[in-house]
């Protein structure tokens, strides 16, 4: 079968009229840019294509609840950035999606409430800025010291930060760049920004970056092996009075699972 006669044939198991089905299938095939392919045995499409094909599928009929499991695995970017900016607009039209992806950079542009499982128990729940706020303590600092002194200049860069922010962690140093976990929530941005902004002449930095920990970093802190007597389950909800079993039609949600590899 070709793409669009597998979307046909879905259209009339989801029960579209059948006057209704040519138009419904065009619009989906315009929506994910499969018109080239439309035509085409599904045998003989890339891994992307099939992914696309997979959520067109998930898609036609108008559902109210959408199930997708790694949509966009094996899509190069701007694909990816397509099919998502599809998946947002069905999302904001009202339904609700259920989402599972390995991709923290895919859950946080689509969900709007995002779960983290492992070993088939949810270890919290919550909207990605406040899984961020609660799990995320700290902030991630990138900075670059300029060519001119520029050894003398980062070694004492180093010991500046580690003066400064005590309990802060080299992560990576590479040709006068080094990336530093900077713990604890009782920095606030302003502090770190003035702080910085202070040390950028003196310690010829060239540029620098100061992130919020990101959700990948969250989901590798959960995925860590910790002894039994710590593994207790944590929930966290978006909202005072959210609740994890109701799934609201203008939500979407994301799950990681990293014993699934």
């Amino acid at each position: 079968m070709t793409g669009r006669e597998t979307l046909v044939m879905y259209a009339r198991i989801r029960g579209i009229p059948e006057r209704h089905i040519s138009s419904c299938v065009d619009q989906i095939l315009e929506d994910l840019v499969m018109f080239v392919y439309a035509d085409k045995l599904v045998k003989t499409h890339s891994g992307g294509n099939k992914r696309k094909l997979s959520t067109a599928i998930a898609l036609i009929g108008d559902p109210a609840v959408i199930f997708l499991d790694e949509p966009s695995t094996g899509m190069d970017p701007m694909a990816r950035r397509l099919l998502w900016g599809t998946v947002g607009k069905a999302r904001e039209s009202g339904k609700a999606i259920v989402i599972t992806s390995h991709s923290m950079e895919e859950c946080e542009a689509l969900c709007t409430w995002l779960a983290i499982m492992m070993q088939g128990q949810f270890k919290c729940l919550g909207s990605p800025q406040h899984l961020k706020s609660k799990f995320g303590s700290g902030y991630s600092l990138r900075a670059k010291v300029r060519r001119e002194g520029q050894q003398e200049a980062l070694e004492e860069f180093k010991a500046f930060v580690d003066l400064t922010f005590p309990g802060s962690v080299l992560e990576e140093e590479h040709q006068g760049m080094v990336h530093y976990h900077l713990p604890g929530n009782d920095l606030s941005w302003g502090k770190v920004f003035g702080i910085l902004e202070q040390a950028k002449k003196k310690y010829l930095l060239e540029d620098y970056l100061v992130n919020q920990i990101s959700l990948e970093d969250i989901f590798l802190n959960f995925a860590s092996p910790v002894p039994p007597t710590q593994g207790t389950i944590q929930q966290e909800q978006a909202e005072p009075d959210s609740r994890p079993h109701c799934l609201p039609q203008n939500q979407s949600y994301g799950n990681k699972d990293p014993s699934s590899g």
